[in-house]
């Protein structure tokens, strides 16, 4: 029997809490053998803002899945050289010796929605299972609105109430407000150590 792979892509811009439980959540209910992080490096999704650059992002995702056996990172998506495509990821894996049946692509909501804006978005079915781990404040009834075929390729895990934002978390580190218990504390100090954020002051710890 192949192995079960979840593939979790995201920006990361910090990774955090809610992105963990989404992805152990997956893992235990689809009975996937590991979760790997995929952090993006130029993505075109992102255009409306400055994203930390790739490195520290990379480093933040390895330090909040360090020790969790099931959790890996994989930098296919930082060394690619050109903008990020959820496609070109896929078939990286595939090429790699996944087969399609075992390869889980895990992504939000909001961003399935939007998938239309993906490249080569109908390709997807016929690379892997997508799976939507669902937010708060997003309405399922938006699925109708995909086209059939990616209706037909898609599980919708459901993950406890858990409002936490990359957007919010950068928002408050800016403010000078605290982090604490939203992300790793590894994560949290490299944060500080790294002045992400905000111009402050290093306080290691």
């Amino acid at each position: 029997m192949s192995e079960k792979i979840g593939i979790m892509g995201g920006t990361f811009d910090p990774i955090h809490y809610g992105h963990l439980l989404a992805a152990e959540e997956c893992r235990h209910r689809l009975a996937l053998d590991r979760v790997v992080f995929v952090p993006t490096g130029t993505s075109p999704h992102k255009k409306n803002r400055p994203v930390t650059p790739p490195e520290d992002r990379y480093a933040m995702t390895l330090l909040a899945t360090a020790g969790v056996r099931e959790f890996s990172v994989s930098r296919t998506e930082l060394d690619r050289g050109r903008p990020s495509h959820t496609v070109d990821t896929l078939r990286e894996f595939l090429e790699g010796g996944a087969v399609p049946s075992g390869l889980f692509f895990i992504t939000g909501l909001d961003a399935l929605l939007s998938i239309d804006t993906w490249k080569d978005h109908l390709l997807l079915p016929d690379l892997c299972t997508l799976v939507t781990a669902t937010r708060p404040g997003y309405s399922l009834a938006g699925l109708e609105t995909l086209p059939s075929a990616i209706k037909r390729a898609l599980k919708v895990v459901e993950i406890p109430q858990f409002a936490i934002s990359s957007t919010e978390i950068r928002a408050r580190a800016r403010e000078g407000r605290g982090i604490r218990f939203l992300v790793p504390h590894l994560v949290e100090n490299y944060i500080k150590c790294h002045e992400l954020y905000k111009d402050s002051e290093v306080l290691c710890t």
